[in-house]
């Protein structure tokens, strides 16, 4: 079953409600090693998200990954807004004109996604940032797919989760936490939190369309 516009929409809502539910552990998070405003901001910019697609009809990905991005991108401060609404737009953009993708397709826009993040913020796997989380999710979505787009984003997830907790022995070496320097390690980074988030909402919605029988 092809992931679909619709499950982006319920993805990026997914999102919403999940940011909500931990912005209160996102904000502990980012109060280690950060601003202690991941939470916060990114919870704002959600409530915008959902504000501005809401009721909007999307012919393709395209459109509502601009949206997400731009309304990301203004409403939510520090580098979480230029980062998150780069990847958003950028993976837009490589869906544009589709209305429904495979799972490897789908990882070939996260991918597009991730250089946006990659080239904005200097950032690569190892820097603790939600790079860590975001790459090996690519990585197994790519390499499962064969093996079935439920199976695929069932192991990207998993990835992108082990990449996360991966950066709690990590020296930080981009962003704010980078200033802490060894005080950075010990700690789990918020951005790669809430980009296991996204990722999670992305499979969930999949795996509740493919059990509504969505074509």
């Amino acid at each position: 079953m092809a992931f679909t516009v619709e499950m982006a929409r319920e993805a990026l809502k997914k999102f919403d409600a999940l940011v909500e539910e931990k912005k209160e552990y996102l904000t502990d998070l980012d109060s280690a090693i950060g601003d202690a405003d991941h939470g916060i901001n990114m919870n704002r910019g959600m409530k915008r998200v959902m504000d501005k697609i809401r009721d909007k009809e999307y012919a393709d990905f395209s459109g509502i990954f601009r949206d997400a991005g731009m309304t990301v991108m203004s409403a939510v401060g520090g580098s979480a807004g230029p980062l998150y609404g780069t990847f958003f737009m950028k993976l837009g953009q490589k869906l544009s004109g589709k209305s429904e993708v495979s799972a490897g397709e789908f990882a070939d826009a996260i991918g597009e996604g991730l250089a946006g993040i990659t080239s904005l913020g200097k950032s690569a796997v190892g820097d603790k940032t939600m790079v860590d989380a975001i790459d090996p999710a690519i990585n197994a979505l790519r390499e499962n797919a064969s093996s079935g787009d439920e199976t695929a984003w069932d192991r990207a997830v998993a990835a992108a989760e082990n990449g996360m907790k991966e950066t709690i022995p990590m020296l930080a070496r981009r962003g704010r936490s980078s200033y802490l320097g060894e005080r950075s390690i010990g700690h789990q980074d918020p951005g790669a939190t809430s980009a296991f988030y996204f990722l999670s909402c992305l499979r969930d919605a999949f795996r509740d369309g493919r059990e509504s029988g969505e074509k």
